[in-house]
């Protein structure tokens, strides 16, 4: 056997504000009714910033192949002899300079050539200074 309980029915007892009908907004004139971003004085501060440090770095890009190079020292030109070493012409022209020091002519030699080692081949060329 079954049993059915039948309970009251309950009423919502809550006061519903008044519903007021919406108006549509008018947009100034000049103004779309989409939407807009709006930029706070911090925000149009950062987007300056980027804008301008965009602006410097393509500047440094494009100008950083015409930066004026030091003025150039007066060399001349010595061939290579079967058996001859960096250290050894080097010797030679610091000897002829009265420097004792051939290590300091040596890392002049390398860098006015751009050698990477003292590594020399007979018949290559390289520049030496005059002075």
């Amino acid at each position: 056997m079954s049993t059915t309980a039948v309970l009251p029915r309950t009423v919502d007892t809550r006061v519903l504000p008044e519903v007021r009908a919406v108006r549509p907004v008018r947009h100034p004139a000049g103004r779309s009714g989409g939407s807009t971003y709006r930029l706070t004085r911090r925000g149009r501060l950062v987007v300056f910033a980027l804008a301008l440090l965009a602006v410097m770095a393509v500047g440094l890009l494009l100008a950083g192949g015409s930066a004026a190079s030091p003025e150039a020292e007066p060399t001349t030109t010595v061939v290579v002899a079967p058996g001859e070493t960096l250290w050894g012409i080097a010797g030679d022209l610091a000897a002829e300079r009265g420097d004792a020091d051939v290590r300091s002519m040596m890392e002049r030699l390398e860098k006015l050539n751009g050698l990477e080692s003292s590594m020399l081949m007979a018949g290559q060329r390289l520049e030496v200074p005059l002075d």
